[in-house]
């Protein structure tokens, strides 16, 4: 992969992972500054269930954050854009797709295929 189609997808990279870290950074801050007591007992389970689902979506976004770490290390040392696998190269159009990936379609098929039949 040349120098320009790298800085392309660090970029994009970067920013997800910009992104992604402002909202784990407002998530915070507000379950700490909301300390609302409602006495309602629904009202208080309503809030901690949206709580744990906001908390579900950060664990979700913290993997994701690791992966794109990964991500940027691979553009670092010239894998990125590899199939781990396979060794092949992964389609431009699948890492615009999804810039993480580690394997191209044909080995993630495959892969998806194994796990179908666990």
């Amino acid at each position: 992969m040349d120098t320009e189609k790298k800085e392309y997808f660090r970029g994009i990279l970067q920013e997800e992972m910009r992104m992604l870290l402002e909202e784990a950074g407002k998530t915070v801050s507000e379950m700490t500054a909301d300390n609302t007591n409602f006495p309602d007992p629904n009202d208080r389970a309503t809030q901690e269930s949206d709580r744990t689902f906001e908390l579900r979506i950060r664990d979700r976004e913290r993997k994701l954050i690791n992966k794109i770490k990964e991500a940027l290390d691979r553009i670092e040392d010239d894998t990125f854009g590899v199939c781990e696998m396979c060794g092949e190269e992964i389609s431009e159009a699948r890492l615009k797709a999804r810039p993480v990936t580690t394997l191209c379609i044909d080995c993630k098929t495959e892969q998806e295929k194994k796990e179908k039949f666990r």
